[in-house]
């Protein structure tokens, strides 16, 4: 749909965000706001948002007559700019439509899903959008809201309400948008910013993931050959073997990302940062399922992708980035498809290692923390491999994975007859940063080995 402007007998012409299948969907003789047809199946929907776009632009007009500035050209390039409009619903479109063509296509999906929940709470029972301004942004708005979607039923499991994680996470795309529309934007002022005083609090929950002997008892399953089962047991292991690579990444993997060295490398979509591990005799063995000599360098490791597909033509991070926002849609709604077919496989194995935990293709990278600390490797060298930009996010990623204080302290108490002051040093070390443990281990030996010299 265009809306046309005109000004001193110019004519001009500007994209509105509302598209329509057919022309026959649109009555050119509409009242009353009716523009699209009832033919069209999101026709109250459309209608709302054109309306909302048609006033946007006679405020704007207004505003800009006052000052002598309403010329046809500027008209477009205000309302493109949303300059003027107090409509956060529209800015939020907008904003979404911006990250969209960008090309951040998961960030789009997020910010969509959190667009759509805030449109359905302002939609009334005859379907009718209530427009949001900048105005009603208030705490108490925020509050109402919430409680909304604390009512709402969960997309994947009907029978459960929306998690309060999952809310937390809506909250924070809620107040990225004020926030920019406060500080870039101006279109909101600063002391009136609902984010300054309500906030929406994350609850702790336990990662779920297996240990050495459930592993051991996937891999002991007798699947049939080149069935999918046995193809998705062959993915979730490698992927725990290799350190445990993220879905996305899993899925686009190719044989140039394999060494003659016998290295995996490759470029992660989440964050772009190179990854480099060796591939140790368990991944080497599963890659051996899957090669032939027929092989080409940019040919998918794993059967997961059409070769017709029209993004196989982007191999490395780079080519990636310049696909379009419609190519990057599909490769993305690809890999979803993929993983949620993987993990409907692993459930079943789950069920036939008669392990009774909801098993996921991410708990492959959860499995590998927990394998790892099992093994006593460090921090530190859990955050290269986990490939977490600081050791405070692996610390928080690995949650409840570290038990290994706890356990000494516990052993203490009740196994050997420690002195209490040994007793509080093992409490002290743990809640002590891993950076702090590695000094203090550090002069203690050195003190040690000044200690045995003096002797």
């Amino acid at each position: 749909m265009l809306l046309r402007i005109t000004q001193n007998r110019k004519l001009k012409r500007v994209k509105t965000t509302v598209e329509v299948k057919r022309k026959s969907d649109f009555n050119l003789q509409a009242k009353n706001e009716k523009w699209i047809r009832s033919s069209e199946p999101n026709h109250k929907k459309l209608n709302d948002d054109l309306a909302n776009e048609l006033r946007n632009a006679k405020d704007v007009y207004v505003e800009l007559k006052k000052d002598g500035l309403a010329t046809s050209d500027k008209i477009i390039t205000t309302m493109q700019a949303g300059e003027i409009s107090e409509s956060f619903i529209i800015y939020a479109k907008n904003r979404i439509e911006v990250i969209y063509q960008s090309g951040g296509i998961r960030n789009w999906k997020k910010y969509n899903g959190f667009y759509n929940k805030l449109v359905a709470f302002q939609t009334d029972r005859n379907g009718n959008l209530r427009d949001l301004t900048f105005a009603e942004l208030t705490p108490a708005y925020l509050a109402k809201f919430e409680a909304y979607l604390h009512s709402i039923n969960n997309e994947r499991q009907i029978e459960k309400k929306l998690h309060q994680n999952t809310i937390e996470g809506l909250y924070r795309i809620f107040r990225t948008l004020v926030n920019r529309a406060v500080l870039i934007d101006g279109l909101l002022k600063h002391e009136k910013n609902p984010f300054l005083v309500y906030n929406v609090k994350k609850v702790h929950t336990t990662k779920e993931k297996l240990n050495e002997d459930e592993i051991k008892k996937i891999e002991a399953l007798d699947l049939p050959e080149n069935s999918l089962i046995w193809h998705c047991r062959n993915y979730f292991l490698f992927s725990f073997y290799c350190a445990g690579i993220r879905a996305g990444d899993f899925v686009q993997l190719r044989w140039g990302n394999i060494t003659s060295e016998g290295r995996l490398i490759y470029s992660m979509g989440k964050n772009h940062k190179e990854k480099d591990i060796i591939l140790v005799n368990q991944a080497r063995e599963i890659l051996s399922k899957y090669y032939n000599d027929d092989v080409q360098q940019s040919d998918y490791i794993f059967p997961l992708i059409d070769k017709k597909a029209p993004f196989v033509h982007a191999v490395s991070q780079e080519e990636k980035d310049t696909l379009s926002p419609q190519l990057k849609e599909k490769l993305t709604n690809t890999i979803s498809a993929k993983n949620a077919l993987i993990n409907k496989e692993l459930k079943e194995i789950a069920k036939l290692a008669k392990i009774e935990k909801n098993i996921s293709f991410h708990i492959s990278r959860h499995s590998f923390a927990k394998v790892a600390k099992s093994r006593n490797i460090d921090n530190n060298s859990l955050r290269v491999l986990l490939a977490h930009s600081n050791i405070s996010q692996t610390e928080t990623y690995m949650g409840g994975f570290d038990t290994s204080i706890n356990d000494k302290a516990l052993e203490a108490i009740f196994n050997r007859k420690e002195s209490p002051e040994l007793l509080e040093l093992l409490l002290l070390l743990k809640d002590m940063p891993q950076n702090q443990i590695n000094k203090l281990l550090k002069d203690a030996k050195k003190m040690h080995r000044t200690s045995k010299k003096s002797k």
